[in-house]
């Protein structure tokens, strides 16, 4: 009922209301029979295994025993690419026509025909192969790379343009020197300064490019040549001549061998009025060289000391002052350069006190020993003019007065411990 809200009571169906099929037309042949479904069992811990039908006896011979399933291959079996060495993409892919027509089975048949015979293929040697080892080795030499960064190279000159001049250098092409490495200075004609067929030597500044070019700088090598030169001079203590080019307020710069050099104004003889030196000529040693830096400072006041250097030589007796009296020994005034008489060096006899020997500011003669003119040091010695040991302290006024006859027989001394000692 509606209102009740209860399902009306389901009708039992009556048998007879079922709907029939229609019915055959009369001559039809009958309905074959259907079999009812077959449910087959298969539990997990089971493996159903199909047999084949039977065969009749005496048509063929009885069936092999069935094995049970073997157990699935390790992941090294079945990932290994032993199959696949020797193989090339080519064998791989199949023939070009396959390919095209994008026969994946031709390809993979390929691949499986391949790996027998890669297998039994012998590996592959450099005379398999069409190569000339001696072609090859030519062939590396023709094109090998002339000029590394930092050397020296020997060249003709073959060419010029406006912005630089062409050198064979013997390489794949032509080295390449830019204007402004050229030289030191200013050149102004190139023409004149580098004549085609003029042999020149250059150092390598940057390597080859993609075209094979180098470049190439004469000017680099002459400065490499001029610090060479000015090491040289430093450790000789050399005195050189320098033109004043110019001043700032710390002193004043000058040339030498090319390179820019600079005179502090504590070390000019005329400090105070320095501006009035450029163009004047002085002659200077050196304080500092140091390619690395490009720093070269010179000095016209300790070109005094190295002028009077140059006048000394290890054997030669000399004569100065007392200057100063150390723990350690006396400061000798040679004149313009002291020198230092160790005290081990003054007698041969046993010196409690050193003022037993000389005081300060008398005269005095003694032989020089060693010299070192970059760090401006001078050894003096007294001993090797003694007879017996201890003989200055007992007859100091004969030893002094019989100095340059002494001396003789000292520097035969000095040169057989040269000898000795090399």
């Amino acid at each position: 009922m509606a209102g009740t809200g209860n399902p009306a009571p389901r009708q039992p169906r009556n048998p007879a209301q079922r709907p029939m099929p229609p019915a055959r037309p009369s001559g039809s042949a009958p309905a074959p029979l259907r079999k009812p479904p077959q449910v087959l069992m298969i539990k997990k811990e089971e493996e159903v295994v199909a047999e084949a039908p039977p065969v009749p006896a005496a048509s063929s011979p009885a069936a092999p025993p069935v094995r049970p399933p073997s157990s699935p291959p390790a992941d090294e079996d079945r990932f290994s690419m032993d199959g696949l060495e020797g193989l090339t993409m080519a064998d791989l892919l199949g023939p070009a026509s396959d390919r095209r027509a994008g026969s994946a089975p031709a390809a993979s048949r390929a691949a499986a025909d391949a790996a027998p015979a890669a297998a039994s293929r012998q590996a592959r040697t450099v005379d398999d192969f069409d190569f000339d080892e001696e072609a090859f080795l030519a062939a590396l030499d023709e094109n090998a790379p002339v000029g590394t960064t930092g050397e020296v190279v020997k060249g003709v000159v073959i060419g010029m343009e406006s912005d630089g001049v062409y050198v064979d250098i013997g390489g794949k092409a032509p080295g390449f020197m830019p204007k402004s490495e050229c030289g030191l200075g200013v050149i102004t004609n190139l023409k004149e300064r580098f004549p085609k067929g003029l042999p020149i030597e250059v150092l390598v500044t940057r390597e080859q490019n993609a075209d094979g070019m180098v470049t190439i700088s004469a000017r680099a090598l002459a400065l490499r040549h001029s610090w060479e030169k000015v090491r040289q001079l430093e450790k000789e203590g050399k005195v050189v001549q320098v033109k004043v080019s110019g001043f700032n307020r710390g002193g004043v710069t000058c040339d030498l061998e090319g390179l820019r050099g600079f005179i502090p104004r504590s070390q000019l003889n005329e400090g105070e009025n320095h501006e009035a030196l450029v163009g004047q000529t002085l002659g200077v040693a050196f304080l500092e060289v140091n390619a690395e830096t490009r720093k070269l400072v010179l000095s016209e006041k300790r070109a005094a000391t190295a002028a009077r250097f140059a006048t000394l030589e290890v054997g030669q007796l000399v004569e100065g002052h007392v200057a100063s009296v150390k723990p350690y020994g006396y400061f000798v005034d040679l004149g313009g350069v002291s020198g230092l008489l160790h005290h081990s060096c003054i007698t041969g006899g046993v010196l409690r006190d050193l003022r037993e020997a000389f005081q300060q500011g008398e005269a005095i003669k003694a032989l020089i020993t060693a010299i070192d003119p970059a760090r401006g040091r001078i050894a003096l010695n007294t001993a090797l003019l003694e007879g017996p040991a201890g003989e200055l302290l007992i007859a100091k006024e004969t030893v002094m007065a019989e100095a340059e006859d002494r001396a003789h027989r000292a520097r035969s001394l000095l040169r057989q411990q040269e000898q000795d000692a090399g």
